[in-house]
């Protein structure tokens, strides 16, 4: 049937009708089950909280507090220290905050870790360690604890460590509370070592009265303690000051008691600082202690410096070894090479950088086998073993490398006095040379003294026999075995002894050869008139190597001869006095009647009785040129027979050589103006004077030009000249005539010698005894027609001579 229009409206509302109902029921059976939910939760929060409750109260039962980090990283190093959460007594929370006195934080967990951290520990086996080591190995490595913690008055504590999954877990129990019977067996040992051990009162009166500075730091850093020698080295006015003020020893102190916590083992360092002005070396001395760090300072200033001066020594002695010639080696008791000189690089020729990695002896032999440098060994192993063990080196043990390469080395071992071998290695291949070539010479001297008449004999500063020759056993007739094997020098001396008797005299000679005196090492000679008639001179002469040299020689045949030329030396003088005495009296005798004769021309040749025709004035200048050459003559005679007399003195004076030079130059002109000779001066601007005797200048200079006029022909030039030569007045006069042979020179300046018969050959010789009386000396330069030059060197100032007068000189 359709549906009416009225119809609609009620269909439509019973259908609403019923989708209300049916929410309505959906709603209320929904509504019963959040109730019901509802109420098992509840009921699941108040089982829970039961059971939270339950286990805090048997965390609060627990005697001590545990300790617990959520996961996060755990650091108990740092300047701020992870916060735990903490459980348990808060009898035991109050027990534990006895031990931070020290600690910074405000967190009561932070300040039991600060004041706990740092005690004195024991693990369960007894090692010594700390809470924050342990702590540390616990949240990094997950390394369980169990330990025992001293703390102060005798208190231990129990602290075990564990993780709980993500978390770091640790109990901690004050055994004191617990009272001493329930205290662990760790506990009870601790205490008894404790009472047993030690005597902390008395320990700590030793320590404050110690006379180095010790004191104590907490575990966070602060000092808590420190004796007088502490007080006295921070220069603080007493205890309390010093901790109120927190007055460290040094600025690096704290920094090393910062490590000391975090390492929990002892460091020993040594550094300089200022101590009451001075400054001073001082070894530090930290360690863990029970809740901190102990220290100590040690002076070391002289140990340092002591130190210091041994290292400048070893320096200079490694210098010193770099410069010695020979190579050094020196390795240590492992065997390695830990000095070696330049020498020792440059003989084996090893890389620098080798030998500074400080290669073994091993491989030093090793390397130096590879490239052929050691001595051939048919069993290398065994050699390198032998070279190797250090323990069969005794003293000083010496033996001889002959190498590949022709070198000979000299190898020295000896134990180092700080250990290890100490090898010297000397190349003796020129010494080897040089001994050969010595031995080799030693026989060529023995030859040659086997050929010498005289007899030799050497003899060593120990007085044995170390050289002699055949002649030395002839003259004295030894048995030529007793001169074998070095025999002493009083063997030889006795079995002398029949031929010469005088002891003293072989005495002498011993002590020159073994008195190693300056005075005894000087050469000395004697004679010896032997029993058989035969007169010996010996000589005793040191030589360089220390050995002495003594030489005999027979010279009783020259003896005789020596005796008959003495008597006819005495002969000859006796004659030759004879002849200067004849001279001189020939001559006084003969000047007496020449005067008369020279007198009486003179007196003609001023015509006082009458004018005089040509051929009578000839005659008389003829008379009295005659007699003015034999007075010059007879006075050159008396002047020389003076001299040979030792009696010819100087009359010393200022002398003018430049004029006497111009003076004699003028009457070598008058005299030569018949020959036509041409006669000059050369005079030096700087002669000046001299001091002299001015008749024997004027006598050398006359007869110089004299014998210059004689020996040059007409057309011929004769130069006289003089100069200085610092101390020295050179006189030269110098002629082109016709020369004097070679073979006539050397006896020119003798007496009575002449190569014509116009003189008597007494002017160059008085020349060069005039010379010498001034302490000069002259010399002769000449060729056949090439002239001659005389050449006189007379000193400025001239030595007063026997016999000489000096007058005194006048003040300028």
């Amino acid at each position: 049937m359709p549906l009416t229009a009225e119809q609609v409206p009620l269909i439509i509302a019973a259908g609403a009708l019923a989708l209300g109902l049916a929410f309505i029921l959906w709603a209320v059976r929904t509504s019963d089950g959040a109730r019901g939910a509802a109420k098992r939760y509840k009921a699941k929060v108040n089982e829970s909280e039961t059971s939270l409750a339950e286990l805090k109260s048997v965390l609060g039962a627990h005697p001590g507090i545990i300790m617990v980090w959520q996961g996060e990283e755990v650091d108990v190093d740092g300047a701020e220290i992870t916060a735990p959460e903490i459980h348990g007594s808060p009898v035991a929370l109050a027990s534990l905050l006895r031990f931070t006195d020290d600690a910074v934080s405000i967190d009561p967990a932070v300040r039991i870790i600060e004041g706990l951290a740092d005690l004195e520990a024991r693990d369960a086996t007894g090692a010594d360690t700390t809470l924050r080591l342990a702590l540390r190995d616990l949240a990094n490595e997950g390394q369980p604890f169990s330990l025992t913690l001293i703390g102060a008055n005798g208190r231990f504590l129990e602290a075990d460590g564990r993780t709980a999954g993500a978390r770091v877990v640790v109990w901690i129990t004050d055994s004191t509370i617990k009272g001493l019977e329930e205290s662990s067996a760790r506990g009870r040992l601790e205490e008894a070592r404790q009472v047993i051990a030690r005597d902390p009162a008395a320990f700590l009166d030793m320590l404050g009265k110690a006379p180095f500075p010790a004191w104590r730091v907490s575990g966070v850093g602060r000092l808590q303690w420190a004796n007088t020698s502490y007080i006295d080295a921070v220069e603080g006015e007493n205890l309390d000051r010093v901790l109120e003020r927190q007055i460290m020893l040094d600025e690096k102190a704290v920094d090393q008691v910062r490590r000391t916590l975090s390492e929990g083992a002892e460091i020993d360092e040594t550094r300089h600082f200022g101590i009451k002005g001075e400054r001073r070396a001082m070894r530090i001395l930290s360690f863990p202690l029970s809740g901190g760090v102990g220290a100590m300072a040690f002076d070391v200033t002289e140990q340092e410096k002591a130190r210091d001066d041994l290292d400048r020594h070893v320096k200079a002695h490694d210098e010193t070894l770099n410069h010695v010639a020979d190579a050094v080696a020196i390795f240590s008791a492992d065997r390695r090479l830990t000095f070696h000189n330049r020498a020792f690089a440059k003989m084996w020729d090893l890389d620098e950088g080798f030998l500074l990695d400080m290669p073994t002896h091993g491989q030093l032999l090793d390397r130096l086998r590879e490239r052929r440098r050691l001595p051939a060994r048919t069993d290398y192993a065994a050699w390198r073993a032998e070279e190797l063990h250090y323990g069969d080196v005794s003293g000083t043990e010496e033996d001889e490398w002959h190498l590949p390469d022709d070198r000979t080395l000299k190898v020295t071992r000896q134990h180092h006095p700080m250990g290890g071998l100490l090898i010297l290695f000397k190349d003796i291949t020129s010494e080897l040379n040089l001994r050969t070539r010595f031995n080799a010479m030693i026989k060529t001297q023995g030859k040659t003294l086997d050929s010498l008449h005289e007899a030799v004999a050497v003899f060593g500063t120990d007085g044995r026999l170390k050289l002699s020759n055949e002649a030395f056993e002839e003259l004295w007739g030894l048995e030529a075995d007793l001169l074998k094997d070095e025999p002493d020098y009083d063997l030889i001396a006795d079995a002398c002894i029949p031929l010469f008797h005088d002891r003293e005299t072989w005495a002498q000679i011993k002590g020159h050869i073994t008195d190693p005196s300056s005075a005894a090492r000087q050469e000395s000679m004697g004679e010896m008139k032997r029993a058989d008639g035969s007169i010996i001179t010996y000589v005793t002469k040191p030589l360089p190597d220390g050995n002495t040299l003594i030489g005999f020689a027979d010279i009783t045949a020259q003896r005789s001869v020596e005796g008959a030329l003495r008597e006819r030396a005495e002969a000859f003088e006796t004659a030759d006095r004879l002849k200067t005495e004849f001279v001189k009296n020939v001559s006084y005798q003969l000047r007496s009647p020449l005067q008369t004769i020279l007198g009486y021309g003179e007196f003609l040749q001023m015509e006082r009785i009458g004018d005089l025709n040509e051929a009578q004035r000839d005659k008389v200048d003829a008379i009295c040129e005659a007699s003015n050459h034999l007075n010059d003559l007879i006075g050159n005679i008396l002047d020389l027979a003076m001299i040979e007399a030792g009696t010819l003195g100087l009359d010393l004076g200022d002398v003018d050589l430049g004029a006497l030079v111009e003076e004699s130059v003028q009457i070598g002109v008058t005299n030569a103006a018949d020959t036509e000779v041409e006669v000059t001066a050369e005079v030096a601007n700087d002669l000046g004077l001299i001091r002299a005797d001015e008749k024997r200048i004027r006598q050398i200079l006359f007869n110089l030009v004299s014998n210059a006029l004689r020996f040059t022909d007409a057309g011929g030039k004769v130069v006289v000249s003089a100069e200085r030569m610092g101390d020295t007045a050179v006189l030269k006069v110098t002629d082109n005539g016709r020369g004097i042979p070679e073979e006539e020179q050397a006896t020119r300046f003798d007496s009575f010698t002449s190569s014509d018969q116009r003189g008597a050959g007494l002017g160059l010789s008085l020349v060069k005894h005039f010379v010498q009386l001034h302490g000069g000396n002259v010399g002769i330069k000449s060729a056949p027609d090439g002239g001659t030059e005389v050449v006189c060197w007379i000193p400025v100032e001239a030595e007063p001579q026997d016999g000489t007068h000096e007058p005194e000189r006048m003040a300028a």
